[in-house]
């Protein structure tokens, strides 16, 4: 068989829908969602709409949007080429990404510490507002009392002949 190396070759679990999600229309909110310059997106190509799909290699890919359009977002992706990293501006619809989840942690994390802070003036206190690496498992003991150990021996080798 000839093998085929067309733009949209090897991307057959890559853009088909999901579970229970064939053949269905595109939500409204899809359409409904407000995108603004500077705002980080994550694509993912939407494989019923054949309009303006992003290149396979930008399926799963993050970047910054910035050019937005009546239907369509222009987004910058750093792509290591080579040796190097070249910024390409693509441009896709709105149909094909949706908005990053990776900045709300951080943005959770300045609220908290500017609530700490605030508080910890309030009361003339220093506050550690530092992450720390998470730790080892205190040491215990346990208890045998009532959970005696089992001993575990192997079966004697027996021919079946």
């Amino acid at each position: 068989m000839p093998h085929s190396y067309g733009i949209r070759a090897r991307t057959r679990h890559m853009f088909a829908r999901n579970f229970r999600e064939h053949g269905m229309p595109i939500k409204l909110t899809t359409y409904l969602k407000t995108y603004k310059v500077g705002d980080i997106v994550d694509i993912k190509a939407n494989g019923a709409i054949h309009k303006g799909m992003p290149h396979k290699f930008y399926h799963g890919r993050t970047g910054i949007i910035y050019n937005v359009t009546k239907s369509a977002v222009g987004i910058i992706i750093n792509k290591k080429v080579g040796n190097r990293f070249m910024e390409k501006r693509v441009n896709i619809r709105v149909e094909h990404i949706k908005h990053s989840k990776c900045r709300d942690d951080f943005l959770r994390r300045v609220k908290e510490n500017a609530a700490a802070k605030l508080q910890a003036k309030t009361d003339g206190v220093k506050v550690n507002l530092k992450r720390q690496p998470v730790q080892p498992r205190e040491a215990r003991f346990v208890s045998i009392k009532h959970n005696i150990p089992t001993t575990l021996n192997p079966i004697p080798y027996d021919t079946l002949v």
